[in-house]
């Protein structure tokens, strides 16, 4: 099936509540801007530097979330080119964040990573971590945590991931039961082309989906 073909199946059948997510990784311009033609408003890229010729030619016809690992000498460029980044996962890329934003004048909407599946080797805050990491943020002018953002193990398969997106939606709860001052949990980022049907289940409302839009890579 086409880009556009697999677009529209996706949108049909996710719940309208849910935001969909191209997961750009990797792909071409022309193969993003078939996508946005199709329906996708929202596209998330894991580089800066691969997302800037996607952004030349597509521009502001949608939001743009930076869903990879963020270096802190990157900060600078990421502000400007994304309206949302979804995975803020200590104090001072938060701080970087926060201070890139003020030069500009703009307030970035971001997402905490939860490292759901507790390993040493991957980015993002242990969930017994995560009330601590928000608290610290929501000082800081600038920035917003709206939400929390999660992977799980590559190596698990779908089922597998359950526990962890089940204790991150817990998590989710707790702290917008705790109602701090400027964080607003609207957000719940779980699940990729071969789990997000089990994220679905588990309460997310924000898929990050690649390969089932644009193919397998090559």
């Amino acid at each position: 099936m086409s880009i556009t073909e697999n677009v529209k199946q996706l949108i049909a059948e996710l719940p309208q509540d849910v935001k969909l997510v191209a997961a750009a990784k990797t792909r071409t311009p022309d193969e993003i801007a078939e996508a946005v033609a199709a329906g996708i408003g929202i596209i998330g890229e894991n580089y800066v530097q691969e997302a800037e010729p996607a952004y030349q030619k597509i521009g502001n016809r949608v939001a743009w979330h930076f869903i990879g690992h963020l270096q802190k000498n990157k900060v600078k460029k990421a502000v400007t080119l994304f309206d949302m980044i979804e995975t803020v996962d200590s104090v001072e890329i938060a701080a970087e964040i926060a201070k890139r934003c003020a030069q500009i004048v703009k307030t970035m909407p971001v997402l905490i990573e939860i490292n759901s599946g507790r390993e040493a080797q991957k980015a993002g805050v242990y969930p017994e971590n995560a009330e601590q990491l928000i608290s610290a943020i929501a000082t800081m002018k600038n920035i917003r945590v709206t939400g929390l953002m999660t992977m799980g193990p590559l190596t698990m398969q779908a089922e597998e991931l359950r526990p962890c997106f089940r204790e991150t939606k817990v998590l989710f709860d707790r702290v917008k039961k705790l109602a701090l001052p400027d964080v607003e949990m609207r957000y719940l980022s779980m699940g990729m082309t071969d789990s997000y049907k089990i994220a679905l289940e588990e309460g997310a409302n924000m898929v990050r989906i690649g390969s089932k839009i644009f193919g397998q890579r090559a």
